[in-house]
């Protein structure tokens, strides 16, 4: 115990690179002269300016038109990483195990802008990195990459096709059933859990961003939705012939989209199809087969963003269930889970740049799945510097406990302090 506290003491004082998150484009606050804040509460997390220039095409709205175009101005790109240090330790059923270090782990490209009235574009890309992964089995494994290549997002925007009422996303997108953006909460560390879950035979995650079409809209009487159509597999080809399907409804009580200010409620539901044995007779050129064994399975959730002056309160529940067929624990009865999280921001000082946040998940999957359930507690503080047109650069302090298991528990913690920025 006293080395643990010795570690979390050498923490206050040391640095490490953590995983990043795609979320922020300074390019924007570059391009109109703002201050990060105008579309942040505090980056990562969007304001309801800042949703809203997000929902109106990265155009801020009534200024359709009006906007200068990517072939107007610099290329709007931007970059973010972190840097930093931290402690993680294991308990479990064979005893306990510590570790520390410095790691550099993560960059991302951003980029963004209008190419013409309502017709705008996002790509978030995270490039390749093999150094310092040589022995570190993380994402890439082993002494593959320990930041594979990806297009987290690429799609194009067509904004107002009925003013304010239609939009359309095409491409690879964050969709719009995730009612808070994992992309954009304050948390390095710690993930929303009940997005990250995976259940046994089901290559859908409901974190992942999706290829396909969404349709969004807003009205003056506060009401939402966002519907779409996806392949369901992330960036990966498609397995079968059938498409998920997907709606979202919300509606804001007050002024604001409940980002910051006014009470926003939700329902989402999104209904999918998984093939019992992937293959098909048919392998398009693309990577797509025409597997037509599918088997259907479900996600549905409520969820809520309460605000009072910088206090922030959201909380989601969700139900998922994969057909008997995608269940190869028990294969007499659907594999049905629920989950949820409950997460409380505060923003404070000058320009926001002090940020508290606590959060709490759950995950409960059936009894009979020797996982067991997922219980997180999560902590953090983020101190912002910077001038007035680039508070860009946070001091990010977060510790999580989180206990896992049925037969045999898992208790881990993990401790870090960072330098997060992005530029």
């Amino acid at each position: 115990m006293k080395t643990l506290h010795r570690s979390m003491m050498f923490l206050l004082v040391a640095l490490l690179l953590a995983p990043a998150t795609s979320s922020a484009i300074p390019a924007f606050a570059r391009k109109y002269g703002f201050n990060c804040n105008m579309c942040h509460t505090a980056y990562t997390k969007l304001n309801d300016f800042g949703q809203r220039y997000r929902n109106n095409g990265y155009q801020i709205p009534g200024q359709e038109g009006g906007e200068k175009t990517v072939f107007d101005i610099a290329p709007p790109i931007a970059m973010r990483t972190t840097a930093g240090a931290s402690l993680y330790s294991l308990k479990d059923t064979v005893g306990t195990a510590t570790t520390t270090g410095f790691n550099l782990y993560g960059f991302d490209l951003l980029a963004a802008g209008v190419f013409h009235k309502n017709v705008s574009f996002l790509l978030i890309y995270t490039p390749r990195i093999d150094e310092p992964a040589s022995t570190f089995d993380g994402p890439g494994g082993g002494n593959n990459p320990v930041q594979l290549a990806a297009l987290e997002s690429a799609n194009l925007v067509f904004s107002n096709i009925v003013q304010d009422a239609l939009n359309v996303r095409v491409g690879r997108f964050e969709p719009v059933y995730h009612p808070f953006s994992s992309k954009r909460k304050y948390n390095i560390f710690a993930p929303y859990e009940v997005y990250t879950f995976e259940t046994p035979a089901n290559s859908y995650v409901f974190d992942d961003n999706q290829i396909g079409i969404e349709a969004t809209g807003h009205f003056r009487s506060g009401f939402n939705y966002g519907v779409g159509v996806v392949n369901g597999n992330g960036a990966n080809p498609d397995l079968n012939s059938a498409k998920d399907l997907y709606l979202r409804l919300s509606h804001t009580l007050g002024m604001g989209e409940g980002q910051s200010a006014g009470q926003r409620i939700g329902v989402f539901g999104y209904q999918g199809w998984q093939p019992v044995n992937p293959g098909g007779t048919v392998i398009a050129p693309t990577g797509e087969t025409n597997s037509k064994d599918n088997k259907p399975f479900y996600r549905i959730g409520l969820d809520a963003s309460l605000n009072y002056e910088t206090l922030n309160l959201c909380a989601m529940f969700l139900q998922g269930a994969d057909n008997k067929a995608l269940n190869p624990l028990d294969s007499t009865q659907n594999y049905t889970y629920t989950g949820g999280f409950c997460e409380l921001d505060w923003a404070g000082l000058m320009n926001n740049r002090l940020v508290a946040s606590l959060m709490y998940n759950w995950v409960r999957p059936p009894s009979y799945d020797g996982r067991g359930n997922v219980d997180a507690f999560s902590a953090l503080l983020r101190y912002y510097l910077g001038d007035w047109s680039a508070v860009n650069v946070a001091i990010h302090a977060e510790y999580t406990f989180r206990k896992t298991g049925k037969v045999h528990r898992i208790d881990e913690h993990q401790v870090a302090l960072i330098v997060d920025f992005d530029f």
